[in-house]
């Protein structure tokens, strides 16, 4: 297959809003591959490479002459790609650069456009997993929910397709979850309050109310002495915390895969800032040199049991896991937790977990099975000051004591419809000194266009606000704005894709 009819299917995708229409375009290509390709393919439909990293930079993809004609192939894009990824040692970074500029210079100006977006993570086409997880069902004529589990239990759609293109609905249906590869992670939706958390999961139900810790998520999977931890967007993080490794090979079974958070506990047992339990994770621990600090332990906590001893817990519901949980992890290493279904109870237990320095709580049912991938209506996270997830789209620069910084910075939700983002306004508040030296340095390097007073930036950088409440407001697309937003933190542990939408930023306002 040629490159160019990849290119040719995004552009018509990316110029629909019709859900339908758009499914049906990707599952045109998707059946007209051949097998071989299909696994690129479906990489190159989700936006991204099978190589997670080419160390290729934005600045790397411009200047190149285009091709006249289009001729690259589907496997000779990507076996240049995985030639370049594999570079590495003294002359390296010169010999990717001639390679790359090989690869550009095959490519016609459209296809330059689309490939440098796939390198750097950045294909707007309007394409969500959730879309393509659709098309390959219809292309192959094989169930969406098979394909839906497939790609939970395998971590990623282009694994799907792979099996529903190989052997259909029974190649699919073989794929199961298995200790040692990491699935998908259940994810929350948001409520303004407790009361309307469980008024969400059905009155007068009893739920489950859980600590709401602010660490980073983890996935933990034991097989015998070997131990692995993901993260999670499903890296294996496990070399750089290994005092939580320790305390999993400890577990009673032989085999396990726990769901939970890992986050840095002050000498006071209180949880440290966020930023101190990424910046743990992020980096191998390691003796500390002499008359130095040694580095701040991570402490797993853990909510919820996929497997143990090879028996499947992923259809169970919420009730059972926990129970198999609570029989395996000691109450030290579980996530604070207490059944109810009355209001005033879950309150006490919500502020009882802020008192204790958490974020706040999550509120769950207990007859739902883990839904893997998906920010389902069973998991409801309730804090008391609303936060959204949102993009940044522009910046603007600074005058007065921020002059030379990049400041005020506007914010976009997530259109699903349409695969891109919807203006909410702008804010500069919440923003330290050392904050504004670090964006202004981000989105520098992000830096689409520059008017000399608004930067517009590629949408990748997920920031989350804080805001007191939604008021209706003309002046911006999503007819929307936050009032009192200001920044809480830059989230360098989600992507774009993972922002919150434009439908939950006006479930708070009704």
């Amino acid at each position: 297959m040629l490159f160019s009819q990849v290119v040719a299917a995004s552009a018509q995708v990316a110029a629909t809003s019709a859900r339908k229409a758009k499914i049906a375009i990707l599952a045109g290509l998707l059946a007209g591959a051949d097998p071989a390709e299909v696994d690129i393919l479906a990489h190159f439909l989700a936006g991204r490479l099978r190589q997670r990293r080419t160390g290729i930079g934005w600045r790397s993809l411009r200047g190149f002459t285009p091709a006249g004609a289009p001729s690259l192939t589907l496997t000779e894009v990507d076996g240049r790609l995985e030639q370049l990824s594999r570079l590495e040692g003294a002359g390296s970074q010169l010999a990717r650069q001639a390679g790359l500029a090989k690869l550009m210079e095959l490519a016609t100006e459209n296809e330059q456009r689309f490939l440098a977006g796939l390198i750097v993570g950045e294909t707007r086409q309007g394409a969500l997993e959730g879309v393509l997880l659709q098309a390959i069902a219809e292309a192959f004529a094989v169930p969406a929910e098979l394909v839906r589990r497939a790609a939970m239990f395998a971590g990623s759609a282009p694994a799907a397709a792979v099996a529903a293109a190989r052997g259909g609905a029974e190649a699919l249906a073989e794929i199961r979850l298995e200790v040692g590869r990491p699935v998908q992670p259940m994810l929350a939706s948001s409520a303004s309050s407790v009361a309307a958390a469980l008024e969400r999961l059905g009155p007068s139900t009893p739920v489950a109310v859980e600590t709401k810790l602010d660490g980073i998520r983890i996935q933990a999977h034991k097989s015998g002495s070997r131990v692995a931890i993901y993260s999670r967007s499903l890296d294996d993080i496990t070399v750089r915390l290994p005092e939580v490794a320790a305390q999993v090979a400890a577990l009673p079974c032989d085999s396990c895969v726990l769901d939970g958070e890992a986050l840095v506990i002050g000498a006071d047992g209180r949880p440290r800032l966020f930023q101190e339990s990424s910046s743990r994770a992020a980096t191998h621990s390691k003796q500390a040199d002499p008359g130095t600090d040694p580095p701040a332990a991570l402490s797993p906590f853990f909510f919820d049991l996929l497997a143990v001893d090879g028996e499947d817990l992923v259809d169970s519901p919420t009730a059972v896991r926990y129970e198999r949980l609570a029989g395996l992890v000691p109450g030290e290493l579980r996530v604070g937790r207490t059944v109810t279904a009355d209001v005033t109870e879950a309150e006490d237990f919500s502020h009882h977990a802020l008192a204790q320095g958490h974020e706040g709580v999550v509120i769950k049912a207990l007859d739902l099975p883990y839904q893997a991938g998906r920010r389902g209506a069973g998991w409801v996270k309730v804090k008391p000051v609303h936060t959204l997830d949102l993009v940044v789209l522009a910046v603007e620069r600074g005058s007065g004591r921020r002059k030379g910084w990049l400041s005020n910075i506007h914010l976009g939700a997530r259109d699903p419809a349409t695969g891109g983002f919807v203006m909410l306004g702008k804010t500069f508040k919440g923003m330290t000194d050392e904050m504004l030296a670090w964006q202004t340095e981000r989105f520098t390097a992000l830096a689409t266009d520059d008017n000399g007073w608004v930067v517009q930036v590629r949408p990748e950088q997920v920031v989350e606000i804080a805001f007191d409440g939604i008021q209706r407001s003309p002046r911006y697309p999503g007819g929307v704005a936050l009032r009192f937003a200001r920044v809480v933190r830059y989230r360098d542990d989600k992507t774009a894709a993972e922002a919150d939408t434009l439908d939950t930023v006006l479930g708070f306002a009704r």
